[in-house]
């Protein structure tokens, strides 16, 4: 598969994980967060599909697309490695959806990159919040669900919070 065929995939199971998500939790109390921003496409696509709801993102290095900026008091700039932390802190396990949006494109790598990441993910999910991921996130606290219908398996992972 060519590289293009793999991102135009990637984008369409990001969008049916996160339509599915919003669905999910509809209702739920909580905050919504956005680890990574990057140009900015997820995080509008979620102020698009959850209106009203407080969406903070993380972004080590911010240059969205200037329609896709957050306001400043729901950005986090900085090491998310300290920033997450810092904003548990503040919030504690608030975190109704958490969408992790931070990959390097190759798994090997991201295993050793994010190795901490997630805990901190854990540490910021209330129980039974939904956590998305486009690799696997190794944790006791968070149990794999089953993907949407027509995203494929190992293309994104999606777990709840346990206790």
């Amino acid at each position: 598969m060519s590289r293009l065929d793999s991102f135009i995939r990637r984008l369409e199971a990001q969008r049916r994980m996160l339509d599915w998500a919003a669905a999910e939790s509809a209702g739920r109390p909580g905050l919504v967060l956005e680890l990574g921003l990057g140009n900015g496409r997820t995080y509008d696509h979620l102020r698009e599909i959850l209106p009203g709801r407080d969406i903070h993102v993380f972004e080590r290095d911010v240059s969205p697309n200037p329609h896709s900026m957050p306001p400043a008091g729901r950005l986090v700039i900085g090491d998310m490695a300290e920033t997450l932390p810092a904003f548990a802190l503040r919030h504690g396990r608030g975190a109704a959806l958490i969408h992790v949006d931070v990959t390097t494109g190759v798994p090997e790598r991201d295993r050793v990159l994010f190795a901490w990441l997630p805990e901190h993910v854990a540490g910021l999910a209330a129980p039974d919040a939904l956590v998305l991921s486009g690799w696997d996130l190794d944790h006791p606290a968070l149990t794999p669900v089953a993907l949407p219908e027509g995203v494929p398996a190992g293309r994104y992972y999606a777990y709840r919070r346990v206790g």
